[in-house]
């Protein structure tokens, strides 16, 4: 094996010559993973001027020098475009719209966020969606307005996935 297997980051081996320029590609590929940021969301064109260091989601159908690369993550470096393949988690802040984005399921998710519950306070006040609740019907007396209310709260409910419609 020459490289890890989640990274690919290469390996030093015994009687490599010039090892810094293999420790040197490693270090340039930690440096775009590691706390990962991307600056926008993903283009397909790399930028006309970037700042080293710049990184970026590569969009769907990429060009220049980021054709046949569509997912990757483009980080500009001081020899040029270093293209690192997703890989299943993986995930980057998102400095143009302050949100994380994940790779999941062979594309990134941009905004989502997943999870079983959701804690506050260590109380839990989300947790797995409720079964449908039925609209008010019936009964010896009919107020409007609770009805009213209450077919609006059961809508905001059903809006946000929290009851099943």
């Amino acid at each position: 094996m020459s490289a890890t297997p989640r990274l690919a980051l290469p390996f030093l081996s015994a009687g490599q010559a010039q090892k810094e320029f293999t420790h040197n590609e490693a270090l340039q590929t930690l440096d775009v993973l590691v706390a990962a940021s991307v600056e926008e969301g993903p283009r397909t064109t790399p930028p006309a001027s970037p700042a080293l260091g710049a990184c970026y989601i590569v969009g769907a159908s990429p060009t220049g020098a980021w054709t046949g690369k569509p997912d990757h993550l483009a980080a500009y470096t001081s020899g040029g475009w270093r293209l690192v393949p997703p890989v299943q988690g993986m995930s980057v802040h998102v400095k143009a719209i302050s949100v994380d984005a994940r790779f999941l399921s062979g594309g990134w998710e941009i905004g989502a966020v997943r999870g079983s519950s959701l804690v506050v306070g260590g109380q839990q006040v989300v947790g797995s969606r409720a079964a449908a609740i039925a609209p008010p019907t019936g009964g010896t007396t009919i107020d409007l307005q609770a009805r009213n209310s209450i077919d609006q709260i059961l809508g905001a409910l059903r809006q946000h996935g929290l009851i099943e419609t």
